[in-house]
């Protein structure tokens, strides 16, 4: 597909990177010359110097023949104007970062009024995944498939856990399991296991199937499976106030931290059921004061990288027990943080890119099998693809056993109407099915590029 990109901060950064590694025609549009070269070195795309809501540079930029223009630009007015253009000049499918709460309730009549294709909010969508995360604090990451219906679970295997020493088949029988364990990261490798596979201390397991099999899964591994009753915020920006909005209708005590009395004013009107602290949530004194140490999750959003990740690792010092989350805009730092014990990490950039690059894959997956979504597993050496079964194929009616799948292939689950199926040798893949494969990025595009 052909698609135009228009602001090339962090997230255009993220979607740059991600899009152009898909195979997609890209084209930058920024007006800072140096962040164009640098999208441009690092990625095979094209890069031009200019106002993204110029006519000119649009035509320039090859609108009247693209598939999709995404404007990521700081501004969310700038954004929709470029949208606006693009739609008027090209008629190509439009996506418009919008993040001022003003406009959000607004976001309907406008996306319908301007005819967008989509309309995202970073703070929003990273608002959303913490939510996920605190009603379900064994995991550290979660991600949803088939409509929410089926969820892949991440989780880190402690030397406690009931899980170390036995293999995968052991599992499935001693539990009584209807999960699957796609994935197991040890050290620096990623394997997608057998049933023969030993689990060990210190790994990290990606486990999918549906929402109650996999809460079930944990709560017979002595797991809390049951949401946090309170929450302690650091940082009152727009990401705190969405994120509070949706814990308050939880039913979980809420207190956030902010060090502006003017944002707190705001907060407190805006939350009213929550208690707004006008405090520096970095001072331990201030911390200790408001009982960090019984709390039972904290997130840290200020907008300081480095203050995330102290606070992060302090409240585990004194709270181990607590759920931590950790808001971290530079994907550079993950390799560096993962150890750190700063809990679920949450990086809005990669949360925004991801949630456009699924509607590309949507797009682009509109006939035929192909995929309608994925996730980029273990720093990107595995992934989650989720096909939509819309014709008879190749693969459909033989049993499993009978495949003959590439190596490293994996058919994870299947959704059949209100079913979730997580398949054995026996089940048979049938029109109308959603197909879950994990795989080690061989490039499937289709369902039929499991086959050998």
């Amino acid at each position: 597909m052909r698609i135009i990109i228009v602001g090339c901060g962090t997230v255009g950064t993220a979607l740059v990177l991600q899009l152009s590694a898909e195979g997609h025609d890209i084209t930058v549009i920024d007006e800072r010359p140096e962040v164009v070269r640098s999208a441009v070195d690092s990625n095979d795309a094209m890069g031009i110097v200019g106002n993204g809501a110029s006519f000119q540079i649009l035509n320039d930029a090859g609108v009247k023949t693209a598939d999709l223009l995404v404007a990521v630009t700081e501004s969310d007015e700038l954004n929709l104007l470029c949208c606006l253009i693009a739609k008027k000049a090209g008629n190509c499918h439009t996506i418009a970062r919008v993040r001022n709460p003003v406009y959000r309730d607004e976001i309907g009549f406008i996306r319908q009024g301007m005819g967008l294709s989509m309309v995202i909010n970073p703070e929003e969508a990273a608002a959303t995944e913490i939510a996920r995360l605190l009603k379900f604090p064994s995991a550290d990451k979660i991600e949803t498939f088939v409509g929410g219906r089926a969820e892949l679970v991440h989780m880190m295997i402690g030397p406690e856990n009931r899980l170390v020493g036995q293999s995968l088949a052991e599992v499935t029988k001693e539990h009584k399991s209807t999960i699957l364990i796609a994935v197991v990261e040890r050290g620096d490798d990623s394997i997608i296991p057998s049933g023969s596979f030993v689990l060990q201390a210190g790994d990290r397991i990606s486990i999918i199937g549906a929402s109650r099999e996999i809460a079930l899964f944990f709560k017979r591994l002595g797991l809390p499976t049951t949401r946090v009753k309170s929450a302690m915020i650091v940082g009152g920006g727009n990401t705190a106030f969405y994120l509070g909005r949706q814990l308050i209708t939880f039913g979980i005590e809420l207190k956030i931290i902010e060090r502006d009395l003017n944002r707190c004013k705001e907060l407190t009107e805006l939350l009213p059921e929550a208690l707004i602290l006008h405090a520096d949530g970095t001072d331990k004194d201030v911390l200790l004061e408001e009982d960090a140490v019984g709390v039972g999750s904290f997130v840290a959003l200020t907008n300081i990288d480095e203050e995330n990740i102290m606070l992060s690792m302090y409240i585990h010092s004194i709270a181990p027990k607590a759920k931590l989350i950790t808001k971290v805009h530079r994907v550079s730092y993950s390799e560096i943080i993962g150890s750190l014990g700063v809990g679920s990490i949450i990086y809005p950039p990669s949360i925004t890119a991801n949630r456009i690059a699924q509607f590309v894959r949507g797009m682009a997956g509109s006939q035929g099998s192909s995929v309608e979504r994925l996730y980029l597993l273990s720093d990107g050496k595995a992934e989650a693809l989720e096909f939509a079964i819309r014709e008879n194929t190749r693969v459909c009616g033989i049993p499993l056993s009978e495949m003959t799948l590439k190596p490293g292939v994996l058919i994870a689950l299947i959704n059949r109407g209100a079913e979730i199926i997580v398949p054995n040798g026996r089940t048979e893949i049938q029109t109308g099915d959603t197909v879950v494969v994990v795989t080690g990025r061989i490039g499937c595009k289709k369902i039929e590029d499991i086959l050998r």
